[in-house]
């Protein structure tokens, strides 16, 4: 953070993750007569935030800056020193890599403070008074930190003590009713904002099981995992994951993905309709010979007659039969 010089305005960065809360914050400050530029982390398992960011910067005038959270927050989800939520999502690590990460870009936009639309006990893991003061320090922002929305139930920060902002205009939101956002919205004029959904893929059950077993078996998570457990549906036979496309979509997703990495083979029925499988690791003909009638199991081919099949990996391509996987075999494989 900088010292303001005479005659300038004070300029906050806002954390948009393109829910209400912070597209509510931005306002408040840009109504305090501060200089607002955005900030908006996108992660791997993140929502469909991002357009409504862009529409709201846009429309406010506000620089926006986009930033990924790769591997550094990967390792963080495999890993978190501070535990999970009520799934596999880490979210008080997460918040202290989103604010070291906002730490660096407010110095460099010469940024005075931080702002967040962070509600007081709006979520039980993360957003408990105790934890929020904690996350700061650990990211080296302690009192740094603005939180509009809550900040009258708050400790006063270094903006509101240095006159930065009016404490007076600031709100003593808290809880998980959605109702004085949502009035605050209307007097703001912000009509456009998605519903109040998690918008994290961590916090879905289903998708968290899919995750526990793949950090499990395979104790890492990288870029190329991440996206993979986003697609399909999955199966583990022995030490090989295999990736059943559901649609059109996914299967030219999964077709990409194994073009680009030498360790996926991909397999396909030949004479009808069906899905791209991908293969990850070294096979052996029981694994293909599994894979194979998993494969003809999701294609249009006949479930009791033996179907022709193309496997190609990085060092062999060959072509196989097999008839489709019974129900009660398929269940015993599916993850």
């Amino acid at each position: 953070m900088v010292k303001v010089e005479k005659n300038r305005k004070p300029k906050a960065l806002v954390l948009l993750s393109g829910g209400l809360d912070s597209m509510l914050a931005a306002r408040l400050m840009l109504d305090q007569n501060v200089e607002v530029e955005a900030v908006h982390f996108k992660t791997p398992f993140s929502g469909q935030g991002e357009a409504f960011v862009e529409k709201f910067c846009e429309d406010t005038g506000i620089k926006l800056h986009k930033a990924l959270l790769g591997k550094e927050f990967l390792e963080t989800v495999a890993a978190p020193r501070h535990g999970y939520g009520s799934q596999m999502n880490p979210c008080i690590d997460c918040r202290i890599l989103e604010f070291k990460k906002a730490k660096k870009v407010a110095e460099k936009v010469k940024a005075d403070f931080i702002v967040t639309g962070e509600v007081l006990d709006e979520r039980p893991f993360s957003q408990k008074k105790d934890m929020m003061l904690h996350i700061e320090r650990e990211a080296g922002l302690e009192g740094k930190v603005l939180r509009p929305l809550s900040a009258k139930l708050l400790p006063e920060t270094e903006p509101e003590k240095n006159g930065f902002v009016d404490r007076e205009r600031l709100h003593a939101i808290n809880g998980r009713r959605r109702t004085p956002q949502m009035t605050l919205a209307k007097e703001l004029g912000i009509v456009e904002y998605p519903n109040p959904a998690g918008g994290c893929l961590l916090t879905e059950p289903r998708f968290a099981d899919r995750l526990r077993e793949h950090l499990g078996n395979e104790k890492r998570l990288t870029m190329l995992d991440a996206e993979l457990l986003k697609v399909g549906r999955h199966f583990r036979i022995g030490d090989i994951k295999v990736i059943v496309g559901r649609n059109e979509k996914e299967n030219e997703r999964l077709s990409f993905l194994a073009g680009r990495n030498k360790n996926l083979s991909t397999m396909e029925v030949k004479d009808y309709m069906g899905p791209v499988t991908v293969l990850i690791g070294e096979t052996d003909a029981e694994t293909m010979g599994k894979a194979a009638a998993i494969t003809v199991r999701y294609s249009d081919a006949p479930k009791n007659a033996l179907v022709a099949l193309r496997f190609d990996g990085a060092n062999r391509h060959t072509n196989l039969e097999a008839s489709a996987i019974s129900d009660d075999e398929l269940k015993k494989l599916s993850i």
